[in-house]
């Protein structure tokens, strides 16, 4: 067996708990990551993890032995990106996570473009939820929006601000009628993002001043900004939403922009991604594209 291979899945065993997810990481089977830790077991005479059926934990070899192959592997990746850079082109997989309906509308399209100009690159694209450890997860890339936690070892750049927009339909504002500023819209019905209890000011400039935050008393709280866009269509209320989203239903009058003369609140998009001596090539291509195409969407 090859020993870097072996390594590999001996990390992701440690670093995700278990050889099952450690396979779906790797693209391989549960028994597969167990023979290649079997392996390294068998070549170095020394037991790298205590298993049961239910659970299994790091010997205090296994834990230094674990140290050594995190930084041989960061090394292996580090020469095999200077590889790529010498040749000038994008090549090998490029793992990325980010939001899914920011991701599946505005990310992947430029990702798609990327890949049919450089063929040697491979996608491997997933949708959803943040996920807590980039490096432990083995993505490449991660793309997010908002506010950034401070986290060692992540470097991250602004790749696109997204213009928020007020917005309602028609029907509605005939029915409940157009708020005339700011605090207007507490009287109103109003549809909110969303996600495990954790609801989403809305957020205003202010002119030398950090944004006004304000907290509707939604009735409707969803946690997709498609599903949110459908309702406030439908005539459900009020809502504050991405521009890139809207930009067909205000032209089409589906949806009309409420406070038309307020400063548009500009929510930030980023691109991260580990810390490293020599950055892949495939990463940084990725992020200057990201960078150079996603700004003119936001509008």
């Amino acid at each position: 067996m090859d020993r870097l291979t072996s390594m590999e899945a001996f990390v992701r065993a440690v670093d995700l708990g278990s050889f099952a997810a450690a396979a779906e990481a790797l693209d391989i089977s549960a028994p597969m990551v167990g023979k290649h830790i079997r392996f390294l077991e068998e070549r170095l005479g020394m037991r790298l993890l205590n298993r049961t059926t239910r659970q299994q934990s790091v010997t205090d070899f296994g834990r230094a032995y674990y140290d050594r192959c995190r930084t041989i592997l960061t090394e292996t990746a580090a020469a095999e990106a200077l590889a790529g850079n010498h040749l000038g082109e994008p090549t090998g997989r490029l793992r990325v996570t980010m939001p899914a309906h920011f991701g599946r509308h505005c990310v992947a399209p430029v990702l798609y473009a990327l890949a049919q100009r450089y063929p040697r690159l491979e996608l491997e694209l997933s949708f959803g939820d943040p996920i807590s450890d980039l490096v432990q997860q083995g993505y490449d890339l991660a793309i997010r929006t908002g506010t950034l936690e401070d986290r060692a070892g992540i470097v991250a750049r602004r790749v696109a601000r997204q213009s928020m927009i007020l917005c309602a339909s028609p029907a509605y504002l005939d029915r409940c009628g157009t708020p005339a500023d700011i605090d207007d819209i507490m009287q109103h019905q109003t549809i909110l993002y969303g996600r495990a209890g954790w609801v989403r000011p809305w957020q205003f400039p202010r002119p030398g001043m950090a944004p006004l935050e304000i907290f509707p008393g939604g009735r409707l709280r969803l946690d997709d900004l498609g599903a949110m866009a459908d309702a406030a269509a439908a005539g459900l209320g009020l809502s504050w939403l991405p521009a890139w989203l809207v930009r067909d239903r205000l032209a089409s009058g589906e949806l009309a922009v409420v406070l038309p003369d307020q400063p548009r609140f500009l929510y930030d998009a980023y691109a991260l991604w580990p810390q490293t001596p020599l950055l892949p090539l495939k990463v940084r291509v990725a992020v200057d594209e990201l960078a150079q195409t996603l700004p003119s969407q936001m509008t």
